[in-house]
C-alpha cells in the first residue's frame, strides 16, 4: 500500500458509496483526510471509523462554500473531486431544470473544487488532483444524457489542467469506474423497476452485463486505483482517464 503519511486529502462527497471507500483508503495509508457532503449523518459516521478522518458540511456547487471549505480545512495535498449525481429519462423528456443539476454537482462542482485546490497546491509545487467520472465520461449510455456530457466535460477539464500543470509537480487525472455497487446504483436500478416494470434481479442482471466481468464495480476498486494516482510513482501519470471497469471501455 502506498505510503501517504505526512500528506494532507480531501475527498468531496466522503460520506458515501466510492467516496467513503476512497476516504477509508487514504486514511489507512496514512494521510489526514478531510471528507464532505451536504448530509451530516453519514459524514459523522465515516469520520468516527478512523482516528485521522474529520468531515465538514459543503455544497460543492456554492463557490463560496468550496472557498470556504479549503480555507477553513486546508491545506491539501491531495483533492479527489468525487462528489456526483445521476438522474434518468430520454432526452426528449429531459427538462432543463434537469439538465441543470447534472451539469452543476457533476461537472461545475468539480470545476470549483479543482480551481480551489489548484489556487491552494500550486504554492506548494507538489500535489494530486483526480477527479471521479465515470465510463460515461468515455462513451454515451441511453437515457442519461446530461449526466454524459457533464462527466464528458469532467475528462476533458482534466486533460487541460494536465497541460496546464505539467511540469509544476500536480497531477492530475480522472477515474471513470463503470457501475458501481453503491447507493447510487440501488437508485438507478429503483428507477428501472418502477419505469420499466423489470424485476429488481433483471434490473441489476442488465446493468451488470455491461461490464465484461459480468459484474459490478466495488468501491474499493475504484479507491485503489485513486491510491495508485496519488502515491508514490505516480509522477508521469498526468492527464489520464483511468477506466475501472472491467474492460468496458477501451
Amino acid at each position: 500500500m502506498a505510503d501517504l503519511s505526512g500528506k494532507s486529502a480531501l475527498v468531496t462527497g466522503g460520506g458515501t458509496g466510492v467516496g467513503a471507500a476512497i476516504a477509508a483508503a487514504l486514511a489507512e495509508a496514512g494521510a489526514q483526510t478531510t471528507i464532505c457532503g451536504r448530509r451530516e449523518a453519514p459524514l459523522k459516521e465515516v469520520a468516527a471509523s478512523r482516528d485521522n478522518i474529520s468531515w465538514a458540511t459543503a455544497d460543492i456547487t456554492d463557490e463560496a462554500a468550496v472557498a470556504a471549505l479549503f480555507a477553513g480545512h486546508g491545506p491539501f495535498d491531495i483533492v479527489i473531486a468525487n462528489a456526483g449525481a445521476a438522474e434518468s429519462a430520454p432526452l426528449a423528456r429531459t427538462s432543463l431544470e434537469q439538465w441543470q443539476r447534472m451539469i452543476d454537482v457533476n461537472l461545475t462542482g468539480t470545476f470549483l473544487t479543482l480551481r480551489e485546490a489548484q489556487r491552494a497546491i500550486g504554492k506548494a509545487g507538489w500535489g494530486r488532483l483526480v477527479a471521479i467520472a465515470s465510463t460515461a465520461g468515455l462513451k454515451g449510455h441511453g437515457y442519461v444524457a446530461p449526466y454524459c456530457a457533464a462527466k464528458h466535460g469532467v475528462v476533458g477539464l482534466i486533460r487541460a489542467l494536465a497541460s496546464e500543470t505539467a511540469g509544476s509537480g500536480i497531477t492530475a487525472n480522472a477515474v471513470c469506474p463503470g457501475f458501481t455497487d453503491t447507493p447510487l446504483l440501488e437508485e438507478s436500478i429503483a428507477n428501472i423497476v418502477e419505469k420499466t416494470g423489470k424485476s429488481e434481479a433483471d434490473a441489476r442482471k442488465a446493468l451488470a452485463s455491461t461490464n465484461p466481468l459480468g459484474r459490478f464495480i466495488a468501491p474499493e476498486e475504484v479507491a485503489a486505483a485513486v491510491l495508485w494516482l496519488v502515491g508514490p510513482g505516480s509522477d508521469a501519470i498526468t492527464g489520464q482517464a483511468v477506466s475501472v471497469s472491467g474492460g468496458e471501455t477501451w
